[in-house]
């Protein structure tokens, strides 16, 4: 299966040709943050998920006949609720919102027939913010694949749907299937399991990681991570970005997806 290639080491003459050989050219730009996760992961746990996924999701276009182009990653983001950490990296979501915009627009003007925001940083206000950024677009040339939204959410591991996942089991499987080396594994053995929700700490009002209990900034079991479930989840990742953006190159295009043609 042909790997995507990546936009920015594509020379001009190379991107030009892939913009006129008549399959449907598609940027994945994955939107992450920099932000804490727990004492076993990095800071940029966000974007190497999507940076992982957006791989994926990039084979499996080009064996559908997409054109499947890994753009830079956008590695800033709304990371209200880690304040008072270490590495705490927030910028404010207007902001987020109007640079996303302007990223979209310009690789719309150049020629793409579709952008696809990968969103893996789950913060609320972080994903109102790259929704945003597509809402006013022609029908059918931007989307968001996030799994927040309870499609992709039904389809991921219980500790996803439990809401005790930031850097618990399901985010450290998933970095161990992407960048295992950045993994600090004898940490992560060490923490205790912790059950605080985030979607249930977040409906109740709080606003920090350290209002939830998170005193570490990470919930759930990281203890119990393994790349194997990273892959498994990686996979289902990919396939929420395939399904996200054939279903707007079909809504752009007039036409509903074929059958089979929107799932990964």
């Amino acid at each position: 299966m042909q790997a995507a290639p990546r936009l920015a080491e594509l020379t001009t003459e190379e991107l030009a040709a892939l913009l006129v050989a008549g399959a449907p050219c598609v940027a994945l730009v994955p939107v992450g943050s920099v932000e804490p996760h727990g004492p076993h992961l990095p800071l940029g746990t966000d974007t190497l998920i999507g940076e992982a996924a957006a791989e994926q999701a990039g084979r499996r276009l080009w064996a559908r006949g997409v054109a499947a182009l890994l753009a830079p990653p956008v590695g800033y983001g709304v990371t209200d609720f880690a304040a008072g950490f270490a590495g705490a990296i927030s910028i404010p979501a207007p902001a987020l919102t109007a640079f996303l915009r302007a990223v979209a627009e310009a690789y719309l003007s150049a020629g793409l027939s579709h952008v696809c925001f990968i969103n893996n940083h789950l913060e609320p206000e972080h994903d109102r913010a790259v929704r945003a950024a597509t809402s006013d677009l022609p029908p059918g040339r931007a989307s968001v694949a996030c799994p927040l939204a309870r499609r992709w959410a039904r389809t991921l591991s219980a500790e996803f749907r439990s809401g005790a996942c930031h850097a618990g089991r399901y985010e450290t499987s998933l970095v161990l299937a992407a960048a295992s080396a950045l993994v600090r594994r004898d940490i992560a053995q060490a923490l205790p399991d912790l059950g605080l929700s985030l979607s249930e700490g977040i409906k109740a009002g709080a606003k920090t990681f350290r209002a939830l209990g998170m005193d570490a900034a990470y919930t759930g079991s990281p203890r119990e991570a393994s790349e194997d479930e990273g892959r498994a989840l990686l996979d289902l990742l990919a396939t929420m970005i395939v399904t996200e953006v054939e279903e707007g190159l079909s809504s752009a295009s007039g036409h509903e997806p074929a059958p089979g043609k929107s799932r990964g």
